[in-house]
């Protein structure tokens, strides 16, 4: 009578986007080990042999019990299934405490009047019963036979089991204040695996299986956890153990002298939808979706807010991912926006900004310190005819690094600068520092020591600074150090009407200050100088192809007709 037994228990997780009230589940037990069983084995052996056909083994067959040996319910999501404790309990109108006793109460004296139950064995706990909110992990891992060779729970379910009936345990009857304290300064390793979980809102559904020997129904300490059911609203349904799909049955065993064996089988019979059905419902939920979409659009609008004609609106949204490399700890940045001619801003927004103080973390080699903080800039840009500059100077970030040490003296530790990417999209760029240094000791000690260091009187000296009007910026006998680097993510976005207009004109140009119209005459002049060019490379080159007499017949004529 060797069996193979699905040993396989663990969570099955499923996604559908049908209402789980849809759900049906056909639960089926059966005892493996009862005398029924073990009489019907040995009358099969019994009638195999030749010349006694005839023998009966009324004596070992036991009448009528069939019922009790086996059972198979279609059970609902959310459907309650009372077992016989229940009935019991429940019909003593005295026993009913809360309002969903007293409708337990009723339902089992309709069902009395009635046929009666449809289950006898099989019952189910729902998402509302006191036995599932409340039921601890101790109790289910009694309460679960069903045999598995990983019996032991993962530490995440030892404690994501109890946080419902921690919560409960927290709320006060009075709806005040906890006399508990609120923030533990000082958790212990406990506290840390029984109350820093993630709760999810889940609705919990149990089978159940009363396991008891026929006539003795209705104990509790016969009762056992067969499957547990859970949703959440976004269509996830977890099952344990999984549907049987075919695969061999699971494995109950039973506590107590006897340890009877039980089959457990559960199937997935929910009701297929109809092609139908299921067009008739894609049909709404893309009119649902369409509608939904055409509400936010009239929530948003067609008219989007454009800037005049002539004029590039420039849009960065940035963020100051890291800084490495650097000889200090605690480091944060100062930065600034320069606008060239041309351009402007608002009167209201801040060209400037200061980050956090942020400690370096070890990477590798490297000192790293992870700021992650965003900025955003918006600038405009005006073209004008006037305008010498065949290409338009953008804005610069200019930045400097400090680092502060406990007794809140800084020290420099490097100067970059970040020019407004020319593409709009997002970018990932990293600009390497320096700083100035003087010679000696006395510099190096003054700056471990006390603080402070040489610095720039004019932060825009890393580059071309906006004030030098002269042709050539000599740095000779400046002396400078290499210092970290610092890596930005930048988002960019440029908007004007010229895009608007060369996208309907089905025109693609390279650079935006092409795109601004009539302000702008560039790339106008650029496509004759270009023209130009290649009609004089064409002359040189037909000249250079002709043969020489005629070239000195030519050069008499223009001689003679010259004289």
């Amino acid at each position: 009578m060797a069996e193979c037994w699905n040993t396989d228990t663990g969570d099955a997780v499923y996604r559908s986007r049908d209402a789980v009230k849809n759900l049906r589940i056909k639960v089926r037990i059966q005892r493996v080990t009862s005398t029924a069983a073990i009489s019907q084995h040995l009358q099969h052996q019994v009638l195999a042999q030749k010349g006694r056909e005839g023998i009966e083994l009324e004596t070992l067959t036991s009448h009528g019990q069939t019922g009790d040996n086996e059972e198979e319910v279609v059970v609902g999501w959310q459907e309650k299934l009372f077992s016989q404790y229940e009935v019991e309990l429940f019909q003593n109108e005295a026993a009913c405490q809360t309002p969903l006793d007293r409708q337990y109460h009723t339902e089992i004296r309709a069902l009395n009047k009635a046929k009666g139950r449809r289950n006898q064995r099989i019952f189910t706990c729902t998402d509302h019963d006191r036995y599932t909110n409340c039921l601890p992990l101790h109790q289910l891992q009694q309460n679960d036979l069903v045999s598995t060779t990983k019996s032991r729970p993962t530490f995440l379910a030892e404690r994501m089991a109890s946080v419902r009936h921690r919560r409960q345990e927290r709320r006060t009857m009075d709806s005040s204040i906890p006399t508990s304290r609120i923030i533990n300064w000082d958790p212990t390793e406990e506290f840390v695996k029984s109350s820093r979980v993630v709760n999810n809102a889940m609705q919990t559904m149990h089978i159940m299986g009363d396991l008891g020997p026929p006539g003795k129904l209705g104990q509790k300490e016969n009762e056992c956890l067969l499957a547990t059911i859970k949703t959440d609203g976004n269509g996830t349904i977890i099952a344990k153990p999984d549907f049987n799909k075919g695969r061999e049955p699971y494995r109950i065993v039973t506590e107590g002298e006897k340890r009877e064996v039980w089959r457990l089988t559960l199937e997935n019979v929910s009701t297929v939808m109809k092609p139908e059905e299921r067009d008739r419902e894609q049909n709404m939920y893309r009119d649902l979706y369409g509608r939904h979409k055409e509400y936010l659009n009239s929530l948003v609008g067609q008219d989007f807010e454009m800037p005049p004609v002539g004029i590039l609106r420039y849009l960065l949204h940035g963020e100051i991912v890291s800084a490495k490399g650097f000889e200090y700890d605690n480091l944060y940045i100062n930065f600034f926006m320069e606008l060239p001619n041309n351009w402007s801003s608002l009167s209201f927004q801040p060209l400037s900004g200061v980050t956090h103080t942020c400690r370096t973390k070890s990477l590798g080699k490297e000192n790293v310190a992870f700021f992650g903080y965003p900025f955003s800039f918006e600038a405009f840009y005006m073209s004008e005819k006037e305008s010498e500059d065949l290409i338009p100077q953008w804005p610069v970030i200019y930045f400097k690094v400090l680092s502060l040490d406990s007794w809140q003296r800084y020290r420099t530790e490097g100067y970059g600068y970040l020019p407004f990417p020319a593409m709009p999209g997002k970018h990932s760029v990293t600009c390497h520092t320096w700083r100035p240094v003087q010679t000696g000791t006395v510099s190096a000690l003054r700056r471990f020591f006390i603080g402070g260091s040489a610095e720039l009187e004019d932060s825009s000296y890393v580059r071309i600074p906006g004030t030098f009007k002269g042709e050539r910026l000599s740095r000779f006998g400046f002396c400078t150090e290499t210092t970290g680097s610092v890596t930005f993510s930048l988002h960019c976005i440029q908007q004007a009407r010229a895009f608007v207009d060369a996208a309907h004109l089905k025109k693609r140009r390279q650079k935006a200050v092409d795109q601004l119209g009539g302000f702008s005459q560039q790339g106008t002049v650029g496509t004759i100088l270009e023209a130009y060019q290649r009609a004089h490379k064409r002359l040189q080159e037909a000249r250079e192809s002709l043969p020489r007499d005629v070239l000195n017949s030519s050069a008499q004529l223009q001689m003679e007709s010259s004289a």
